[in-house]
């Protein structure tokens, strides 16, 4: 099987020991390719380096993370201008609203989102959305400009909210909560949605699956997802792989290596 990580932070100081062996180990449960979202300006030129490293299997995407509003400056959004020109750069991201943290000022939020949103029109170049607690807002916002396409990680909305989104042609990123048996929106959702509107993730290193909780997260584990989500459809792994690994790679234009 080939399988697709579409939101994997394997550029993060977590892996800088080891990344090496987790790419070994990635590679071995058959993930041929990762797409890298940043998270602030000031990781910018490192996780162009790491993708370097990697070359056909790490993709970039450039963006401002919601959650590291502090750290942004709109001076920022015109230096991004020039990072989504990099030739190795396949999407825009992570960019959202994060709604769940109580402290993080809103009205920025959707600054940095909205500009952000541009460039990726203008460039017509795919959107990574970060929506926590926050998908009514986020879809608004999409709305807003035509030609948009995308990936929504980590959803966690409803299946109104859903349909929404797949109308409008965009993608929803599964990881590790929909192995958690308390999660029966998301489950019951996953079991029936449509396939051509799903890719899979690991978000390394976080959210790891149910049978990795309270350890490092990371791209192999990306075939506990794939095993909850054949068993909730009751369909076979290699007919998800096939069909969520093509989503991913039409959705980034990218070729097999």
């Amino acid at each position: 099987m080939e399988l697709f990580d579409s939101h994997s932070h394997i550029d993060v100081d977590a892996f800088d020991a080891d990344r090496d062996a987790v790419m070994a180990r990635a590679r071995d449960a058959g993930v041929i390719g990762q797409l890298v979202p940043a998270i602030a300006a000031a990781g910018w030129p490192r996780l162009r380096d790491v993708c370097a490293t990697y070359p056909g299997e790490l993709h970039a995407a450039y963006g401002m993370h919601p959650m590291y509003l502090d750290e942004h400056r709109p001076e920022h959004l015109e230096q991004l201008r020039d990072w989504l020109q990099d030739p190795g750069c396949v999407a825009v991201g992570e960019i959202g609203l994060d709604y769940f943290v109580e402290t993080l000022d809103r009205e920025r939020q959707q600054f940095y989102f909205d500009a952000q949103l541009q460039l990726a029109r203008e460039f017509d170049l795919p959107v990574i959305v970060h929506a926590r607690r926050a998908v009514d807002a986020v879809i608004a916002s999409l709305k807003k400009i035509d030609g948009l396409r995308g990936i929504v990680h980590s959803f966690a909305g409803s299946s109104e909210q859903a349909q929404q989104l797949w109308k409008m042609g965009f993608l929803l990123g599964i990881g590790g909560p929909v192995t958690y048996e308390r999660a029966q929106r998301l489950r019951g959702l996953v079991a029936t949605m449509p396939l051509e509107h799903l890719v899979l993730e690991t978000d390394s290193p976080d959210q790891p699956d149910s049978g990795w909780r309270g350890q490092r997260n990371e791209p192999a584990r990306l075939t506990a997802i794939l095993a909850a989500i054949a068993e909730l459809r009751g369909e076979s792994p290699e007919a998800i792989a096939t069909v969520t690994t093509a989503n991913a790679m039409q959705l980034l234009k990218l070729q097999r290596s």
